[in-house]
């Protein structure tokens, strides 16, 4: 027995496996609170700093660019010094950048600030590692969707929550300038409790913590030979880079997508910016549920058609979302375009639970350095995205073009194949799994 779990227990907190699975989720939640917490507010940095087209357009690749390193770094270190280690490391030391945005005094400091706190988007490689590791093949992909969707709703609700924020500030006579920097405390308090939270609840596998268990001669994670022989494993496998460019092509535009449509809800259809912070923010909480709707989708359709069948899912999923991308670029009112992006929205975010749910089955002996891969991929999405916006000099261009990308991209899912050997191997785990999961059949719980 591998003492992962078959089954998601929602209202359980007394295995590894549960807490793992919920402190997962808020840890992430917290990490993509703090990462975006300022961008609907950036109407009043760019005005306070002067900031131009082209220098708004460095900050946002400023905010998704670093997170390419931390998220290839961080699945080594998962593999080496475990998830536990590695979460509250990442949550305690990304605290220090969000509340250093309280010092900034104009465009080079907030660029480095902004910089700085892009490491935080590290935590969803740790999420999935973290669930990967805990829960059996049957449920893995629900378990990956349904924690980086719960997660990834932090962005929705910091979209939301920070107008309010510095509403109530300034309705306590903060001027605006303190205001925005103010507000930036409450995400960096969240880091630092969930982070907290994290070291003392959760342990590295359902066996144990990895230290422990190499101690006592138990293989762990990548051993001793580190997490980069793991990484560079991942690396030689091309349905890693496939996966690369499909995540590119789902949460590089969610990123994007949270760093700039608020300015151009307020830019082109002159929304104000507690309005078009809502608009953004549900865009943003789609993710509570249409991440796992996508990681459902995909492992029941795998329990019936097999595994190829969570990538041809992918490649549907993201079709309609490049379609759906056209649509919202062409968009002449701010009712269409809401109407539009939550419709596009509704499918990258499905594409980006199917991406996660076909993760695990790539190569298990480097989960690390596959999950840390795919999850740069987006982070490279969205930095490509910023770059074409200061090409173009157009949000609404961009958009439009990575419409295009998305539907090209769709075609890399289909790339995606296994050897016989390979599926009848996951086939094996599968019934395995399903044999130890037949005992208990909770009420509260996804299968």
């Amino acid at each position: 027995m591998s003492g992962k779990a078959t089954r998601i227990e929602l209202l359980q907190w007394g295995t590894p496996q549960m807490r793992a699975f919920h402190l997962s989720w808020l840890a992430f939640f917290a990490c993509f609170f703090a990462w975006f917490a300022v961008a609907p507010l950036m109407p009043l940095v760019r005005e306070e700093f002067r900031l131009g087209p082209d220098q708004v357009a460095n900050i946002t690749i400023a905010a998704v660019a670093v997170t390419i390193f931390g998220r290839l770094l961080v699945g080594p270190l998962c593999d080496r010094l475990g998830p536990r280690r590695t979460y509250a490391g990442l949550l305690l030391l990304g605290s220090i950048p969000v509340f250093g945005m309280a010092l900034v005094q104009g465009y080079a400091s907030f660029l480095v600030a902004r910089l700085a706190i892009g490491m935080v988007g590290a935590g969803f490689v740790i999420t999935q590692y973290h669930t990967s590791v805990m829960f059996a093949p049957n449920v893995v992909g629900t378990a990956n969707a349904t924690t980086a969707g719960w997660g990834n709703a932090g962005g929705g609700a910091a979209q939301a929550a920070m107008p309010l924020v510095l509403a109530g500030l300034l309705a306590l006579g903060v001027d605006r300038s303190l205001g925005w920097r103010a507000a930036m405390v409450l995400p960096g308090v969240l880091m630092v409790v969930v982070g907290v939270l994290y070291w003392k609840f959760t342990q590295d596998s359902p066996e144990g913590d990895f230290r422990v268990l190499r101690a006592r001669g138990i293989s762990a994670g990548s051993g001793k030979q580190g997490g980069w022989a793991a990484f560079r494993q991942a690396a030689a496998n091309y349905r890693v880079w496939m996966l690369f460019v499909t995540y590119a092509g789902c949460f590089g535009i969610e990123l994007f997508v949270h760093g700039v449509a608020a300015s151009y809800y307020v830019d082109r259809f002159g929304l104000g910016l507690r309005n078009a912070g809502l608009a953004v923010g549900a865009f943003g909480l789609l993710a509570l549920f249409a991440r796992a709707l996508g990681g459902i989708t995909s492992d029941r359709l795998a329990r019936r058609q097999g595994l190829l069948s969570r990538a041809r899912l992918l490649c549907a999923l993201m079709l309609c979302e490049g379609i759906g991308l056209l649509w919202f670029s062409s968009a002449q009112g701010a009712g269409v375009a809401v109407t539009a992006m939550l419709t596009f929205g509704l499918f990258t975010h499905m594409a980006c639970g199917a991406t996660y749910a076909l993760v695990p089955f790539i190569d298990r002996k480097a989960l690390g350095g596959v999950a840390g891969i795919v999850g740069a991929g987006g982070n490279v999405g969205a930095v490509a995205a910023g770059f074409l916006q200061k090409y173009t000099g157009s949000v609404q261009h961009t958009f439009m073009a990575l419409g295009g990308f998305v539907i090209a991209g769709s075609l890399c899912a289909l790339a995606v194949r296994f050897s016989h050997e390979h599926v009848a191997d996951e086939e094996r785990r599968y019934q395995e799994a399903l044999q130890q999961g037949r005992a208990a059949t909770p009420a509260l719980a996804i299968d």
